[in-house]
């Protein structure tokens, strides 16, 4: 906890115990303990928030990509050759 050891500590709360007196302490240990809790859940939000965002970029990522190669002036016309060459490739397969 903190490099703190076990005489630190027991200091530490005696110090609290004088500048605030036994009234004071369970309130303060309350705030802190929301305190903290409120912490761990933006710290919970924002990892899963990350995690999420990762994700959505991932996803952006490729269907950008994607509308990038479709947006190739003469890809269209690239696959009908292609194509077109593939059959005459096997019709010269299926004559020999």
């Amino acid at each position: 906890m903190f490099g703190l050891g076990l005489q630190e500590i027991l200091l530490v709360l005696a110090i609290l115990f004088l500048l605030f007196g036994a009234r004071k302490l369970p309130e303060i240990g309350k705030g802190l303990g929301e305190t903290m809790r409120e912490i761990r859940k933006i710290r919970d939000e924002r990892k899963a928030g990350k995690e999420n965002d990762k994700e959505d970029q991932k996803g952006d990522l490729v269907s950008d990509i994607k509308k990038g190669v479709e947006g190739i002036p003469g890809l269209k016309e690239v696959k009908e050759i292609k194509e077109t060459a593939d059959k005459v490739k096997n019709f010269t397969k299926f004559l020999k």
